[in-house]
């Protein structure tokens, strides 16, 4: 039986996430893909509805001006939603989850999607997470306030998880502690996935390259929230970021170089099921959610 005082922090460290952002239950999906010969799913959790109100983008603009982005691609000018997805890789002898969601504390459907792919929480083997928000580290958590994935072990940059046990999401630290396995950022975390560091989000904020073949798909984290204004303003500062200034230079310059590659990439908090390039448009990018 989960703690009182563990149940309480725990549920007190997810509201932290709703100050700007309030989490919405989604329908479970499961949509497969391929990397070269590796098959990847894509899993929905959750949605957040933000409002448009000057607290979370465009911080220091004119919520009109955030308006007339949105407007400009045909969204809805008030509230701005986001998706909270995660990835499944299957791998020779692994099944590997990257992020978790918010987890049932928070009515995530992570479970359910992974059940939708043919999948239960114990029998994954790996859980790599970019960085230690809720919406990305709740899921790691049962609703009894047990390992949820309790045969995994959980991947993470070592300052990342120094961070996350002094972060908002602190309460999920005791209880993966013993699953923890940290990494240095860039460094190959399992065959053909590879770490990349993109700081300012998070003190160790990294993504995931997978690779097979001459085939690559980069999972970007939190280095874009929306696939809208987070594209269009790539400099405009974010709440979510930690430290804004770099977390602006990490989304310009990644943005830049993904659309000059036309790399492939998997966005969590873009429209379901998150796949597709980043091109450039106007004076900014856009996405471009890949041809099914």
């Amino acid at each position: 039986m989960i703690r009182p005082l563990a149940s309480l922090a725990l549920g007190t460290a997810f509201a932290a996430v709703a100050v700007s952002a309030a989490p919405r239950v989604a329908t479970p999906a499961a949509t497969p893909f391929r990397v070269g010969t590796v098959e990847v799913v894509s899993l929905r959790d959750a949605e957040n509805v933000v409002a448009n109100d000057g607290q979370t983008f465009g911080i220091g603009h004119p919520t009109a001006d955030v308006a007339a982005v949105l407007r400009a691609r045909g969204a809805p000018a008030d509230p701005i939603t986001l998706g909270v997805d995660q990835l499944l890789v299957r791998l020779p002898g692994r099944l590997v989850l990257i992020d978790s969601g918010f987890g049932p504390k928070m009515n995530g459907v992570l479970v359910r999607s992974l059940a939708s792919a043919g999948v239960t929480p114990d029998q994954i083997t790996d859980v790599l997470i970019t960085h230690g928000h809720p919406d990305h580290v709740g899921g790691l958590v049962d609703a009894n306030g047990k390992p949820e994935f309790p045969r995994a072990t959980v991947r993470m940059s070592a300052p990342e998880w120094q961070s996350l046990q002094q972060g908002r999401a602190a309460a999920v630290a005791p209880v993966i502690k013993a699953q923890v396995q940290t990494f240095a950022l860039g460094a190959q975390v399992l065959p053909g996935i590879t770490a990349v560091a993109l700081p300012g989000h998070t003190p160790g904020h990294s993504g995931y390259r997978i690779t097979s073949g001459k085939q690559s798909l980069l999972v970007i984290g939190d280095t874009a929230h929306s696939a809208i204004v987070s594209l269009a303003k790539p400099a405009w500062p974010i709440q979510y970021d930690g430290d804004k200034q770099q977390g602006a230079q990490t989304r310009e310059r990644e943005l830049a170089q993904l659309a000059a590659t036309h790399q492939r990439i998997f966005a969590g908090h873009f429209p379901y099921p998150g796949v597709g390039y980043v091109v450039r448009s106007r004076t900014g990018y856009a996405f471009q959610p890949e041809q099914r």
